[in-house]
């Protein structure tokens, strides 16, 4: 039997094994109300705030995600002056429920422990070290983290966070902005190790090997043995354990003079990683990772046929982007536009010039710190300039393409796109033809929102605040009504963490990408209570506003200072509105019908908005309570029969009077509030109010976002954790 027809055996072998895997994997038992167990350590972790997270295995080999709080400053520092992996702790503490995501588009913790191989989730209340590992891996983790401390202690302040996520890829440390700014530019890989950091590195180590004039065999040798430790060195991400392994595949053949295709060592990879870990297939990293590799790999006869280096460099940045667009889309909903340009000049700069300087001051720092000094002092100040010109150049409009979550129809298009474009490239076709694969697709989805015929609503679940969100027929416009907040209180310095948890840009902001929304026609502030504005600074540095309605008075209060400082610097109107102020909107009419009057008092003068479609009425209260019904009913006598009541101040005691609810007669009533929330929002009172009067309610505290469609007089409304569409036909 020959060495191919062995190959493809193995081939066999390991689809086999990894079908068995993953159903081991998938039905595993939990125990439901596990209280003390012993788990150890593995290497992924984070120490943020107060807060210690990660994932460990249980004595019964079960990987569990943990949480533990911790009670001071000093037990804080002792789990930050060592590394955890490998240890083992008897930890108390119960099984929790997997947090929901707050809408369809949102971060999915169940995916992310899935993707994991995790069984669960532990909250523990507290531990007992039992034991220090002594394992190769523990002693590998100590030593990054060794060299952490020492990039902390000797990198300037500036230069720390790149050096980290070049070097040891940490990455935890990013600036914000600046990564906001590479997300734009589509240049965030360049701070995940990945094929070309292990290319380089495995150069200069064999090269420097010989030139000690080692044997080639016994220097081909040790880089096989170093990979390895290299790969657990920095982390062990998807992405450089899939270039290790090839190349370790690739390697052993050669030095067992068994040439093995790259395609094969390529598969190989693949086949084997997810037979050890069958989860890795949801991670983002394993997928765009494997996606390029294979780009690169496949694609390497066209590349040869490329005259010069610009060309060929050109069409890999091509090919690859065009590969991991429909991955990107699907998972963020966006695509960088200049990625395909940046990387032209960013892809040298950082892996030639950037990540060698890195390695060369990370090495000297050890050897020669005060020469290492010296050089700090002229790179610093280079550094520096670049990152001014990277975040100059993301601040230019128009970077993103952002479509929202695509149907099964567009991706089917998307992916349809990528073929022909490979195909035409492949059959050597005119390249004006990748106007038309490419541009085709982009053309049908971006035209699709302005296709929908229908009106609507979401009520976002932003725990104990208010955002709700309208999207007229046709894409006419769209309104935000309030951005949600939380309550934050002053804590000491440790318990903070580097990034602090931002409603608007973690909760609303994916939300509009995931409907593929890039400008809101109206953002409305109905007054200045923190859990409703609190997140409109991130809106507003995030997404394109037009104009900004604030109830009269309330744009001098502290709590929207932020806020308006970010709207003047964009140039955005901010416009006082109060009761009578109406507009139209194709057949969508708008009325403000509170406040009354220009003084501001608080939550009874809410900026409350009417809107009407045909058959189908609204009525968004803001935080109105009893005193703010009474007015508004006063004035307004005809205002009845409410298809979509948002309940006032989140379903409070003092709002949804009696007289108000027998008034409206809302359909259906949406109460905004976050789950277990300190205030008992909504009050049980308020919602046996509703039910003694036959009217439905829903609470997002419950049941997730809410969203309401209404089309040819039929209104259907869905949540994020409900498991059925429910339909009411308003023409009866």
């Amino acid at each position: 039997m020959n060495f191919h027809n062995l190959f493809i055996m193995g081939y066999v072998v390991i689809a086999i094994l990894f079908f068995v895997r993953v159903e081991d994997k998938l039905f595993f038992a939990i125990q439901p109300n596990q209280q003390e167990s012993v788990y150890t350590w593995t290497s992924t972790y984070s120490i943020k705030g107060s807060k210690l997270r990660g994932f460990a295995w249980s004595e019964n080999s079960q990987k569990w995600f943990i949480t533990y709080t911790f009670s001071s400053n000093e037990e804080k520092s002792l789990f930050e002056q060592q590394s955890l992996s490998g240890i083992t702790f008897k930890i108390s503490g119960r099984v929790e429920e997997i947090p929901k995501p707050a809408h369809d588009y949102a971060f999915n913790l169940q995916t992310y422990l899935n993707s994991h191989g995790a069984v669960g989730m532990v909250s523990a209340t507290s531990y007992e070290e039992i034991s220090e590992s002594s394992h190769f891996i523990h002693w590998i983790a100590s030593r990054r983290l060794k060299m952490e401390k020492h990039i902390n202690s000797h990198f300037p302040p500036s230069l720390q966070a790149e050096a980290k996520a070049l070097i040891l890829g940490l990455r935890d440390d990013m600036d914000p902005n600046l990564t906001r700014a590479y997300q734009t530019l589509g240049i965030t890989h360049l701070f995940a190790i990945s094929g070309l950091h292990v290319g380089l590195l495995s150069f200069i180590f064999y090269q420097f090997m010989l030139r000690l004039y080692i044997r080639k065999e016994f220097a081909l040798g040790c880089l096989l043995l170093a990979l390895p430790l290299y790969a657990c060195l920095v982390g062990g991400t998807p992405s450089v354990w899939r270039a290790v392994s090839v190349v370790e595949i690739v390697l052993l053949s050669n030095f067992l003079k068994r040439r093995v295709a790259i395609e094969d060592a390529y598969a190989c990879s693949i086949l084997l990683f997810l037979f050890y870990q069958p989860g890795l297939i949801l991670q983002i990293s394993f997928q765009l990772s494997y996606v390029a590799a294979g780009t690169l790999i496949y694609s390497a006869p066209f590349l040869k046929t490329q005259t010069n280096l610009f060309k060929q460099s050109f069409w890999i940045t091509f090919l690859c982007q065009i590969a991991v667009s429909p991955l990107l889309l699907y998972h963020f909903f966006e695509i960088s536009l200049s990625s395909f340009f940046i990387n032209l000049l960013f892809v040298p700069l950082f892996s030639f010039i950037i990540l060698p300087i890195n390695l060369m001051l990370f090495l000297l720092s050890f050897l020669l710190p005060f020469f290492s000094d010296i050089l700090f002092s002229i790179y610093e100040p280079l550094r520096f300039f670049l990152t001014s010109c990277t975040l100059q150049i993301a601040s230019f409009p128009y970077q993103m393409w952002n479509p929202g979550k695509l149907s099964n129809w567009q991706i089917v298009i998307v992916l349809t796109g990528v073929v022909c474009t490979f195909l035409v490239l492949e059959m050597k076709h005119p390249l004006r033809i990748l106007l038309f694969t490419l541009g085709l697709p982009v053309l049908l989805i971006q035209a699709t929102p302005y296709l929908n015929p229908a009106l609507e609503i979401t009520f976002l679940n932003v725990g104990q605040g208010d955002a709700t969100l309208i999207e007229l027929p046709y894409r006419q416009g769209v309104i935000l009504i309030d951005a949600g907040g939380s309550m934050r209180f002053n804590q000491p310095e440790w318990k903070q963490s580097g990034k602090p948890f931002e409603i608007g840009r973690e909760i609303i902001v994916p939300f509009l990408k995931g409907r593929g929304i890039q400008r809101i026609d109206v953002f409305i502030w109905t007054h200045a209570d923190s859990d409703h504005v609190e997140g409109a600074e991130e809106i507003l540095e995030e997404v394109k506003v037009n104009e900004i309605h604030v109830t009269p008075g309330a744009i001098e209060e502290p709590t929207l200072y932020q806020a308006r400082q970010v709207a003047l610097s964009n140039s955005i109107l901010i416009k006082e509105r109060m009761s009578g102020h109406s507009w139209q909107v194709g057949e969508t009419k708008f009325l403000y019908v509170s406040p009354g009057d220009t003084d501001y008092e608080g939550n009874d003068d809410s900026l409350v908005l009417y809107m009407k479609n045909h058959l189908f009425t609204a009525l968004f209260t803001g935080d109105l309570e009893k005193k703010g019904e009474a007015s508004l009913l006063k004035v307004y006598e005809g205002l009845r029969k409410i298809t979509v009541l948002k309940g006032g101040h989140h379903g409070s005691k003092t709002s949804s009077t009696e007289a108000f609810v027998k008034q409206l007669e809302p359909k259906l009533t949406i109460f905004s509030a976050g789950k277990n929330n300190r205030y008992g929002h909504p009050h049980q009172e308020v919602v046996d109010r509703f039910k003694e009067l036959g009217l439905s309610t829903l609470t997002t505290a419950n049941v997730g976002s809410i969203h309401v469609r209404y089309h040819k007089e039929e209104m259907t409304i869905e949540s994020t954790w409900g498991k059925n569409k429910i339909k009411r036909d308003l023409s009866q």
